[in-house]
């Protein structure tokens, strides 16, 4: 039965929930193509064209035939619950196979069997697994209707977001009907990367849509310091219309814009991907209830409001096609929306910092093979223990290993196994990614500095053949849309606040790793019983303001008067715990074995309290805990190292440290105190510098 224009655009209504609704151009054309004609199509459409409707309207058709279910992959799976009310009204039933979900795998499953799922949506990292993809992913393949492969712009070298899974989706390709239709979608492809998905995809027709935005008006700033950025932001977001996004590169400066901006009085959030209840904050600003988010790029692929008015990038991204793909969230239907980059010297450090970590130490990756042809198959934990290599770093070189093509690791379960695949690193192509990147990067900066018009760039950059000027932009009207002055106060206020120390809360570890503390013998319940109570870390070390005092007094052997007076107000006028400490000990070290006593002496002098210099004693030398690279070497380092001196008051107790590394330290030492019969213990460390 051949589907007619007619019956399409009638679902269209119902999935969009609008009696009115039209076809856009292009839609029914890769509808028809998909549903009639068993096509392979990658559609090149800009944000909220309607890609979902495509797939989900063609899979309502597929399965009325008695086709079999679509699969959809997709990196983002949270940020697609708009798109699945499009299902639910056309009466798919949608089900997701994650790892947080993985209770629900096994009714999932046996609702697929009895052909009672729809439409099933996968992460790409799901592939990764090798029992999900043969125990369950297998089981279904020669029975999916279609498959869907989302922000397919992953799966090429020359995308913005490259991700290794994406490499697994041709494994699928080649276990999948020869006639099945696929879908592979994207908001941002130009030639390089439409062509690099064509050849791992096979056979794609491809059809791009125009993506000039009529209602985007663009701007770049170049900001003469670092604390023009967030004086800017405060003076100007008020003047905005409606409601909008602020992306960030890295989390803490959401945390910080975020903060600044609140304290300016504007309703601001910031979203990255440690924040807590993701969907909650998106509601917010979907109901406008907040004026901005300040976002990393987790808030990205798949979130879809229509009337978002502006998108700032607080600093530059990496490519033209990363800003597109972020930028074009504004003005979606809204009659103006703006655009603004801003820009400063500061960007090139952190670009060169993503390159440069971009491929896992091959030194890394060196020690993982080795360690994995000793041995018949190891979990990470088990190399953990046996490499001093922090568990990110071993999953990064297992991931990069496990893409390859043949791979010379295997993940078996739990277990990742060496195969007889000889391996050397590729040199030439992470060398050419790289300089890929370094040429993306001056594309960005030609467009940051351009005296064309700013879209006829961005469309240029795409390979969109439509790259008249807009008429809008800064460049076309020649002179700023948005005023870029900053008020000589306000600039004061801000300079102000990125020195003032960004204090953070220290938070205790409270699950030790097995058999990590033989002598010891401290354990996760032994943590829960013993823990110290939540502390508070100065500053961050790197950080302008009080950070420079803590690294001049690290290297002068002697702390400040400063940092003794910002110590003191921050325990007596912010953090104010309770029951208040009665008296002061320090973390001792033979290396500097006055340096912190010292500072120690002076804050409990400063906050009328005793000091007790050798409360604890550190009875063996130990290697430094900065150098310890994940928890099991970082405890194994410090099992028997500290001991109590003494009887010590049973009152709480402010436990002083310098650098604050893993928070394994404190950690342990306040685990001793308690145990040694003193009240609640308060870690206090003037910076941070890993992962405390």
């Amino acid at each position: 039965m051949v589907m007619d224009l007619t019956h399409a655009e009638s679902l269209l209504k119902t999935a969009v929930n609008d009696n009115s609704a039209r076809f856009r151009d292009g839609q029914w054309e890769a509808i028809d193509a998909l549903s009639n004609r068993s096509g392979r199509i990658m559609l090149v459409q800009r944000t909220g064209w309607g890609k979902s409707s495509v797939y989900f309207i063609t899979t309502r058709i597929l399965r009325d035939r008695g086709a079999g279910p679509t699969l959809i992959i997709s990196p983002l799976l949270a940020l697609m619950r708009n798109q699945l009310r499009q299902a639910d009204r056309l009466g798919l039933n949608a089900a997701t196979i994650n790892s947080t979900n993985r209770s629900d795998w096994r009714e999932i499953m046996r609702s697929m069997d009895s052909d009672g799922i729809d439409v099933l949506l996968i992460s790409p990292e799901r592939l990764a697994n090798q029992s999900f993809v043969e125990d369950t992913l297998l089981r279904i393949a020669d029975r999916i209707g279609m498959l869907v492969v989302d922000e397919a712009h992953c799966i090429s070298d020359w995308g913005h977001d490259f991700r290794p899974d994406y490499r697994r989706i041709v494994n699928i390709l080649r276990r999948v009907p020869s006639n099945m239709p696929v879908l592979a979608t994207t908001a941002t492809a130009n030639d390089r990367v439409t062509n690099d998905a064509r050849e791992q995809l096979g056979r794609l027709a491809i059809q791009r849509g125009p993506l000039r935005r009529e209602s985007l008006s663009l701007q770049t700033l170049r900001m003469p310091d670092m604390a023009s950025r967030p004086a800017w932001l405060a003076q100007r977001i008020p003047e905005l219309p409606g409601t909008g996004i602020v992306y960030v590169l890295t989390v803490r400066d959401a945390e910080r814009t975020a903060e600044w901006l609140r304290e300016r009085e504007i309703k601001a959030r910031a979203y990255h991907g440690g924040s807590e209840d993701r969907p909650r904050l998106e509601e917010l600003l979907q109901e406008n209830r907040i004026k901005v988010l300040v976002a990393t790029t987790a808030l990205g692929m798949g979130y879809d409001k229509p009337d978002i008015s502006f998108v700032i990038h607080y600093q530059s991204p990496g490519s033209i096609i990363s800003y597109y793909q972020q930028v074009g969230r504004a003005g979606r239907a809204v009659a103006r929306a703006y655009g603004v980059l801003i820009t400063g010297s500061e960007d090139a450090d952190i670009m060169e910092y993503f390159r440069r970590n971009a491929f896992p130490d091959e030194e890394h990756v060196g020690k993982v093979l080795s360690l994995l042809g000793s041995a018949d198959g190891m979990s990470i934990r088990e190399m953990e223990a046996n490499l001093n290599l922090r568990r990110v770093r071993i999953e990064k070189a297992l991931k990069f290993l496990s893409v390859e093509n043949p791979a010379p690791v295997i993940r078996d379960g739990a277990m990742w196994r060496r195969t007889p695949v000889k391996y050397e690193m590729n040199h030439e192509l992470i060398e050419r990614l790289t300089r890929q990147r370094e040429a993306e990067w001056e594309e960005i900066q030609r467009y940051i500095d351009s005296g064309t018009c700013l879209m006829s760039r961005l469309c240029s950059a795409l390979d969109d053949p439509d790259t008249a000027d807009c008429g809008r932009c800064a460049v076309c009207r020649g002179k700023p849309l948005i005023d870029p002055h900053v008020p000589r106060e306000l600039l004061a206020e801000a300079k102000s606040y990125l020195g003032r120390a960004p204090e953070t809360v220290f938070k205790p570890r409270l699950q030790v790793p097995a058999n990590a503390f033989p002598q010891y013998g401290l354990d996760s319940g032994m943590l829960g019983q013993f823990a110290a109570s939540e502390g508070r870390i100065l500053c961050r070390w790197g950080d302008g303001g009080l950070a420079e005092a803590v690294a001049a007094g690290k290297k002068e052997d002697s702390f400040a008067d400063e940092l003794v007076e910002a110590a003191a107000g921050m325990v007596r006028k912010r953090w104010k715990p309770e029951p208040r400490p009665e008296w002061v000990a320090c973390v001792p070290s033979h290396e500097h074995p006055d340096l912190v006593p010292d500072f120690a002496e002076r804050l409990a002098r400063r906050l009328g309290i005793r000091f007790i210099k050798n409360a604890v004693r550190k009875k063996r030398r130990n290697e430094p805990q900065k150098e310890q690279q994940n928890s099991l070497h970082q405890c194994g380092n410090l099992d028997g190292v500290f001991e109590v001196s003494g009887s010590i008051p049973r009152t709480p107790v402010l436990l002083v440290d310098d650098i604050a590394d893993s928070g394994w330290t404190m950690t342990v030492i306040a685990v001793i105190l308690r145990q040694g019969g003193s009240g609640p213990v308060y870690p206090l460390a003037l910076a941070s510098a890993g992962s405390a």
